[in-house]
């Protein structure tokens, strides 16, 4: 080996090529900042060991928080035109889009599949809230109708998982139509009488809470999810008052009768499991008579 590949080359290899990026063992929570081993921060399903807090949960990882393991069935969701309106603010659309798919490696802001929850049937239709911030436009859209039509045709119970901050403004009109549009495919489930379940998690807004993430036969929440319509401070603004530090919080929400529970993940499955045992049971003494 002469020195120009022994010495001179490396050197130049070094300049050209990105820095290989370091595992990071360490996980800081966002509430407590206390630092998370990487290994028990993944087997908490993301959620602090110290003060409890969830942060996000990948689609994937929220399937397999809930389904059996290898009853998982990825569901294909029909993706609209990439961008009807030419829509562009500081950027194309287009290119926020390519840039989204780009970082999560999926679609849009929806992942639908099928499985089985302790034995039960199950649909779902997870939200990514790091693709446009969850975002409902026609692709999502599509994903709840899907996942809806899906568990009439398996006879099984739907479950969503919102995590959104709602309409997409670069779709304009045809993304607000995806909330009538969403609230008659949870109207066909529940004339097949087959159970509508909600996993609120953080944050679950605007148009997405004004349609189906309303509509469930039992509303469970994440601890800490905030939960509305409108922002705090834009309410403030409207109604001129101070509202309680917790407000949207959703601990306030079952306070106040808006959520039936609320849930931290490691009991999730077994809580939801038996939810579903009593409303498929109901279900079938009602179809019996």
């Amino acid at each position: 080996m002469n020195w120009l590949s022994r010495t001179v080359l490396p050197k130049i290899k070094a300049l050209v090529s990105p820095e290989q990026p370091k595992e990071n063992l360490w996980v800081k929570c966002n509430s407590c900042a206390q630092m998370i081993f990487h290994r028990d921060f993944e087997e908490s399903w993301n959620a602090c060991t110290s003060c409890g807090y969830h942060m996000p949960l990948e689609p994937e990882q929220r399937l397999k928080l809930l389904c059996d393991q290898g009853s998982i069935e990825p569901i294909p969701v029909d993706v609209a035109d990439k961008d009807p309106l030419s829509f562009r603010d500081l950027k194309r659309y287009s290119d926020r889009m390519k840039d989204a798919r780009g970082k999560t490696g999926h679609e849009d802001a929806i992942v639908v599949a099928a499985g089985q929850m302790n034995g039960q049937a199950v649909v779902i239709a997870a939200f990514n809230f790091k693709f446009m911030g969850g975002s409902m436009g026609q692709t999502v859209g599509n994903g709840i109708v899907k996942a809806a039509r899906e568990a009439i045709r398996r006879q099984a119970a739907l479950i969503i998982v919102p995590s959104s901050g709602g309409a997409r403004m670069q779709e304009g009109i045809l993304s607000l139509m995806q909330l009538p549009r969403t609230i008659v495919a949870i109207d066909e489930l529940r004339e097949a009488n087959l159970p509508y379940l909600v996993l609120l998690a953080h944050p679950t807004t605007g148009g997405v809470t004004a349609s189906f993430a309303m509509l469930g036969d039992l509303h469970i929440a994440e601890p800490g999810a905030i939960i509305g319509f409108a922002g705090r401070r834009v309410i403030e603004d409207t109604v001129r008052e101070k509202l309680p530090e917790n407000f949207q919080s959703a601990e306030y929400l079952q306070e106040h009768g808006m959520v039936d529970m609320v849930v931290p993940r490691q009991n999730q499955k077994q809580t939801i499991s038996t939810l579903l045992n009593m409303l498929m049971t109901s279900r079938a003494v009602k179809a019996a008579e």
